[in-house]
């Protein structure tokens, strides 16, 4: 494979196939050649509240009102994770530029139809 072959596969956008939260590995199939990537490495990033937009999450305590001992007043945990992406997510992927290099998750990507590279494809 010759340099500017190995210079276009760089950077990619491929959609998630499969994670492992424990390693923090997924792997992503690119559509531009329908081919799935081995384990792609995912960056450290900063905790995140998963699921903040579905599911708000709760740490002050919430007060019953029934006098029913199952509604006294309690809090719930906080769940706080490093971010991974999920299956079927769109990523963006960096390589190392040398032949069957590692190759990273740099982070998920929102609106793919604002990026003219890819509506073209």
């Amino acid at each position: 494979m010759d340099i500017e072959k190995i210079l276009k596969r760089l950077v990619r956008i491929g959609t998630v196939t499969v994670t492992d939260p424990v390693k923090r590995v997924a792997r992503v199939k690119f559509q531009d050649t329908g081919m799935t990537s081995g384990l792609l490495h995912v960056l450290a990033s900063r905790p995140y509240i998963p699921d903040y937009e579905t599911k708000p999450q709760r740490t002050e305590f919430e007060a019953g009102g029934s006098g029913d001992a199952a509604y006294e007043r309690h809090k719930h945990n906080l769940e706080i994770k490093p971010w991974m992406p999920k299956v079927n997510a769109t990523v963006l992927t960096l390589y190392l530029p040398i032949l069957d290099a590692d190759g990273f998750i740099l982070g998920e990507i929102g609106a793919l139809g604002k990026l003219k590279q890819w509506a073209d494809q």
